[in-house]
């Protein structure tokens, strides 16, 4: 679910919302929001703060769950439909944070997520891409320690700053 303001700074760009959060109506109420927010080091109100933080997934709708019971991916019409006339409504982004797959692909037309994460540095300060922060995840941190070490505290360091500064 798309959750932004046109004085937003920061970009949250998902992929779709997932069971929990399409019933709780409000973007990354579940374990991956509580990754996510401790990735980005913002507590719950100023990740949730619309003036500061825009969050628009990869597919505004929930795009149901697939055969073994897991979430569907967003479908890419959706983005292809909508996502640049969205993003024009938010003049004031100093910073994009992909996270996974769809959202990497459509950003910076890469296909794979691995890559694009460790080249991080290609695109820091103004666009992170990062793995998803699902349970998924876990295993690819506990084999990739230099992204705790090395991206976590440079992408908090830098949200700061773009959260800090006045957008004036």
């Amino acid at each position: 679910m798309a959750w932004f303001d046109p004085r937003a700074r920061l970009l949250i760009a998902g992929q779709a919302p997932g069971t929990r959060v399409h019933l709780s109506g409000q973007p990354f109420t579940d374990v991956s929001g509580d990754r996510l927010r401790g990735w980005l080091g913002l507590d719950a109100a100023a990740f949730y703060d619309r003036t500061r933080v825009a969050i628009l997934p990869m597919a505004f709708c929930y795009p149901g769950r697939n055969a073994g019971g897991g979430d569907l991916p967003p479908p890419p019409l959706c983005a292809a439909t909508w996502r640049a006339q969205v993003l024009a409504t938010l003049p004031k982004l100093r910073m994009t944070v992909l996270l996974g797959g769809a959202a990497i692909r459509w950003h910076l037309g890469q296909r794979a997520v691995d890559p694009a994460v460790r080249g991080w540095q290609d695109h820091a300060p103004r666009i992170w891409p990062l793995p998803h922060p699902s349970w998924r995840t876990t295993g690819w941190q506990v084999a990739n320690p230099w992204f705790a070490r090395d991206v976590l505290p440079a992408l908090r360091a830098a949200v700061a700053k773009v959260m800090d500064d006045d957008p004036a």
